[in-house]
């Protein structure tokens, strides 16, 4: 698989650094250089500006890079479909892990749950009294959380979602991202606006672990789930899930990006990125060094392997959140100016 040629939009002097999708912690960058993620911590080699980081690859990471360094023909990321998701704001989505179902949550206090290859409605989900700020399907069952202002994080079942499973309360603030454990199915995690994360047991309904972390956004390792992602202040701790203790800081961290397995750690040195206001990016689902991010009413593709970059006209507002499907290859996007949109 190749890359596609994008117009060139500056050059980067720090290289792609990806974490291998086996889960071991092995690391590779475009040099082909291998190492153990232990090391790399201890080291410093995790160096103190990262832009976007924790995506995936289902490919051998070194196959990835040799890859890339080819350039595609006739590449084209065009909207697939388009629906006004709200009366207000969108500023979540999250595609099912089957690819089948998208949800998405925002102003309105609703999540919907939407079949991915029509968009139309399945369900709606009304249980909060606030504005929700997260959504999340499980990676190992039918289950979906959502969390919300109005300091609770609820699961639901995602085939019957007529009401909600659990509802767990404790956070004495608004609640800012959640995710499921990717292979701990009776685990979740939440955090709020005043730093404190929480672990969940969705069997018991209880609070298992309580700390000081993430205030905006959080996503554990995926597959192994060793490591947790929790972004405060333009600063992304690396967590122990086991033991909480902080492996590694990254600075200057505007959006957080965990996929399926494995962790892409890439450069903010990139010009045309660091000058972008922006909220939201995932990874290409099929193009793996190819990353799309959420600026405002437009979307920006960056070829990370050549530092080329295009813009994409896409929405009327703030694209909030950005999600991708490896099983259907379509990237969501959900924005302020209440419609959800499908790319590909």
């Amino acid at each position: 698989m190749s890359m596609p040629a994008l117009p060139h939009s500056g050059s980067s002097s720090k290289p792609l650094m990806m974490f291998g999708p086996d889960g071991t912690g092995t690391l590779t960058s475009p040099s082909n250089q291998l190492a153990d993620m232990d090391r790399f911590v201890e080291d410093g080699s995790l160096d103190d500006n990262v832009e976007s980081f924790l995506s995936h690859d289902d490919v051998d990471p070194r196959d990835a890079v040799g890859r890339c360094m080819d350039v595609s023909k006739g590449f084209t990321f065009t909207e697939v479909h388009s629906v006004k998701a709200s009366t207000s704001k969108v500023t979540s989505c999250h595609f099912s892990s089957d690819g089948k179902f998208l949800a998405s949550g925002g102003h309105d206090k609703k999540a919907v749950l939407w079949y991915t290859d029509t968009l139309k409605v399945k369900s709606t989900l009304e249980e909060h009294s606030a504005l929700i700020t997260d959504v999340r399907f499980s990676p190992s069952m039918s289950r979906l959380a959502t969390s919300s202002f109005d300091k609770t994080v609820r699961v639901w079942d995602a085939d019957n979602p007529g009401y909600s499973l659990r509802t767990f309360m404790g956070h004495s603030a608004s609640v800012m991202s959640l995710d499921f454990h990717p292979n701990k199915d009776d685990l979740i995690c939440s955090c709020d606006s005043d730093g404190q994360i929480r672990y969940w047991s969705i069997n018991n309904g209880s609070c298992s672990s309580v700390f000081k972390g993430g205030t905006a956004q959080m996503r554990f390792q995926p597959r192994h789930g060793r490591f947790l992602a929790a972004a405060a202040d333009n600063v992304v701790s690396i967590l122990d899930v086991e033991t909480q203790a902080c492996r590694h800081s990254l600075q200057g961290i505007l959006s957080l990006s965990i996929l399926c397995a494995g962790i892409h750690l890439a450069s903010s040195l990139h010009p045309s990125v660091r000058t972008l206001k922006f909220h939201s990016c995932v990874f290409h689902p099929t193009y793996t060094s190819l990353l799309v991010i959420g600026c405002y009413q437009s979307l920006e593709l960056w070829n990370m392997t050549e530092n080329k970059t295009m813009t994409l006209s896409a929405h009327d507002g703030l694209i909030a959140a950005l999600a991708m499907s490896t099983v259907t290859g379509l990237v969501a996007s959900a924005s302020h100016d209440k419609f959800v949109k499908l790319w590909k």
